[in-house]
């Protein structure tokens, strides 16, 4: 007996079977409720941090697996800002272009080797650069908007390609 596809429907400019909007919000509020240790503090910190810096974030909740049925709180605008990992000893912000932001703070400190990502490990007792991580939400939202602006901008100006409906008939 063949079983029927599961549906899954897009939500939030998320990709198919994300969480998106309200419900990522209670999911990741029971994720922060969770953790129960300095950790739950850092990402709820972290979390309003990246709010305050750009008013208009998706939030998002991904990759929900057996290992990690809460999944990994994604922050996107025009695409992916960073995700908001935890591990027993850090935080981990993971900005999804981190390595075309400018950080002249120094915040990143983790995955500083890769021609894509860059990371920001918060352990326990570590203070938040505040200023610095706003800084560089809002530079990762212009670098999205300007690839999106980009984008449009190219799709409007391209001339269409002849199709062979769109073309004259030789045999008229």
């Amino acid at each position: 007996m063949k079983k029927a596809p599961a549906t899954r429907k897009k939500t939030n400019g998320g990709a198919m079977g994300d969480q998106g909007g309200d419900a990522s919000a209670q999911l990741i509020d029971a994720k922060i409720m969770a953790l129960n240790d300095w950790r739950a503090e850092t990402l709820a910190r972290v979390r309003l941090l990246i709010r305050q810096a750009d008013p208009d974030v998706v939030e998002e909740v991904k990759w929900a697996k057996p290992s990690n049925p809460a999944g990994v709180p994604v922050w996107s605008h025009d695409g992916m800002i960073c995700t908001g990992e935890t591990y027993k000893n850090a935080v981990k912000l993971t900005f999804a272009k981190g390595a075309s932001l400018a950080d002249p703070s120094g915040v990143f400190n983790s995955s500083l080797e890769g021609n894509t990502r860059r990371a920001i490990d918060i352990h326990e007792g570590d203070k938040i650069d505040e200023k610095a991580l706003k800084a560089l939400i809002r530079a990762a939202v212009a670098l999205n908007t300007s690839v999106v602006a980009a984008r449009h901008t190219t799709t409007l100006t391209r001339p269409r390609a002849a199709t062979k409906a769109g073309r004259l008939s030789k045999n008229k």
